[in-house]
């Protein structure tokens, strides 16, 4: 799109926010199918955030702020295109030729790899890696291990002994034929979704066999990761061995340099973008701070839907929230749109009691935890809590709820306490860095009780949300990769969620009723409390240009320059 038009076209999209201008936020970014044909090559992006996402293990790193990262360093089989519409979700071949040939009625998939791509260590990427990466996410038990990779033939063996994996019957190597076919116990309809995200990188076959934290492993992007300390910045350069094979899975970047910098408040990050200290922060700008941002900044914000939730998991095999009727006690006593104001307002959020999103693939709504169950979340029911409590005994108990150190995570954690507090709790709250949050809370060692997080989706399947954060097989006790935090797990749910995945083959259908029914069950047991889905503030400086927004990697660093 010219830049001379652009400007026009967001106006129009704005128009179709309602009560948007209430924050001055009259700028929504257009969308856009195609990447810049031209742009400036060289300087230096400046990203900001009030702390690292962890390890820099693409394996094993589950967070929205390295993933976006992951995506430029990092290429799978497959991967998602690299566009900034709907054609986004799109699965495109990445290291392989072209989209793999399905075979053996939906259970064999065969990829031929392409030839002269090299890993960032000038080392050549060859089928033997393609076969060491996929049996590394199982000895290291990655987070998705059990639940994206599972349905691999030979899985079954590597999740009971992950240091003997060797995925027997799962993969096999033509070297004449330059192929690598996967073998699958049944057809998965989501098999190249999966395969599409960093989970599935490639690596070399001499990756450590064990988390390898700040030291980074080589990738095949256009980026590398040059330096990595958690407390003060991510370096990324240039991969001196990337010539680009494909625009649409992995195209060249801009910038000669991405250094990813961490520690500064996002108070003093709204003000380091809004003075062109830097061109962009990873953390919502504080709520007090909107107004400015919508009127005197407009031009360099945009705001964008997710697929995406806040939420407050609940450990279900610890007290109080070991019973059902104080997590729905909890879902009944919380004012969801006291929270949306402390979030930034409606026209940021719209209140949600059920796992799934509004506009993802089988949602019907439906909120059984409010002041009138039914669709939608009208007001909390005090009452109706108080009385679950009353009847569980569980009042005089003390609940530490775990949140990350930002100013908004902070905020809903004191919002609960007070919540928790009036249904009868002697409550705390504990701030921890985002460095470490996300991990601590999945590992039950910890002991954590209640905490404050967020999902977005990997992708857009009703699976993404109910099977991976919900499944027994996405819960592994003292592991710092275990999604599952709340430590849900129900049999009867389980089985449900396979009879879906094996219908949604057969018929789409049926399967996406039969998910609908699920996003019910689950959030009948409230094994967390959703609390909003949220829509996304990206403040840029203004000399950054191309700001191009996809829905599946959100902000496609590589794509923009700075002048």
């Amino acid at each position: 799109m010219r830049p001379q038009k652009a400007l026009a076209v967001q106006k129009a999209l704005a128009a179709l926010i309602p009560g948007l201008a209430l924050l001055g936020m009259t700028v929504v970014s257009p969308p856009s199918s195609a990447l810049a044909a031209e742009g400036k090559l060289g300087g230096t992006l400046r990203l900001l955030a009030n702390a690292a996402a962890g390890t820099a293990d693409p394996h094993i790193n589950y967070t929205l702020q390295f993933f976006q990262m992951n995506y430029i360093l990092y290429d799978g089989l497959v991967t998602y295109k690299k566009a900034g519409d709907k054609t986004g979700f799109e699965v495109v071949a990445d290291l392989a030729e072209t989209l793999p040939k399905v075979e053996n009625s939906g259970k064999t998939y065969v990829f031929k790899l392409r030839k002269g791509i090299k890993f960032a260590d000038g080392s050549d990427v060859t089928s033997k890696d393609v076969v060491a990466s996929f049996q590394r996410i199982f000895k290291i038990s990655g987070p998705t291990a059990g639940t994206f990779y599972n349905g691999i033939v030979g899985a079954d063996a590597c999740l009971k002994t992950p240091a003997t994996c060797t995925l027997d019957g799962g993969l096999s190597v033509d070297d004449a034929a330059g192929t690598i076919t996967f073998n699958l116990v049944q057809p998965d309809a989501e098999f190249l979704q999966k395969i599409a995200i960093p989970h599935a990188a490639i690596l070399p076959a001499g990756a450590p066999l064990k988390d390898a934290g700040t030291d980074p492993i080589p990738g095949t992007g256009p980026y590398m990761i040059a330096s990595y300390d958690p407390n003060k910045l991510m370096k990324m350069v240039r991969n001196p061995h990337f010539k680009e094979w494909s625009k649409e899975a992995q195209p060249a970047g801009y910038p000669d340099e991405i250094d990813y910098e961490f520690g500064l408040t996002d108070e003093a990050a709204v003000t380091a973008v809004e003075n062109g200290q830097a061109d962009w922060m990873f953390d919502p700008p504080p709520a007090d701070r909107l107004a400015e941002l919508g009127t005197k900044y407009a031009k360099q914000v945009t705001v964008h839907p997710l697929m995406a939730m806040w939420y407050a998991p609940m450990n279900n095999n610890l007290a109080p929230f070991n019973d059902i009727r104080v997590r729905q006690a909890v879902n009944f006593a919380i004012d969801r749109a006291a929270i949306i104001k402390l979030f930034g307002g409606s026209n940021l959020a719209q209140p949600a009691c059920q796992i799934l999103p509004p506009g993802f693939p089988s949602f019907a709504p439906y909120c059984p935890f409010t002041a009138n169950p039914g669709e939608k979340w009208s007001a909390p029911d005090m009452d109706k809590a108080k009385q679950l409590v009353a009847e569980s005994g569980t009042a005089g108990q003390e609940v530490t709820i775990i949140t990350e150190d930002s100013s908004v995570s902070k905020s809903i954690g004191v919002y609960l306490q007070d919540v928790l507090n009036q249904l009868g709790y002697k409550t705390s709250v504990k701030p921890i860095s985002q460095n470490i949050q996300f991990t601590y809370i999945q590992n039950t060692n910890n002991k954590v009780q209640i905490s404050v997080s967020q999902w977005f989706q990997d992708y857009p399947a009703p699976s993404n949300f109910l099977e991976v954060l919900f499944s027994c097989a996405s819960f592994t006790p003292g592991s710092d990769a275990s999604v599952n935090i709340s430590g849900f797990c129900d049999k009867s749910i389980d089985a449900s969620m396979a009879e879906a995945e094996t219908a949604t083959i057969a018929d789409p259908a049926k399967g996406a009723t039969l998910w609908t029914a699920i996003d019910k069950a689950v959030t009948d047991k409230a094994p967390v409390a959703v609390l909003f889905t949220p829509k996304r503030v990206d403040v840029v400086s203004s000399r950054l240009k191309n700001f191009t927004f996809s829905p599946q990697f959100y902000w496609i660093v590589s794509q923009s320059w700075v002048e």
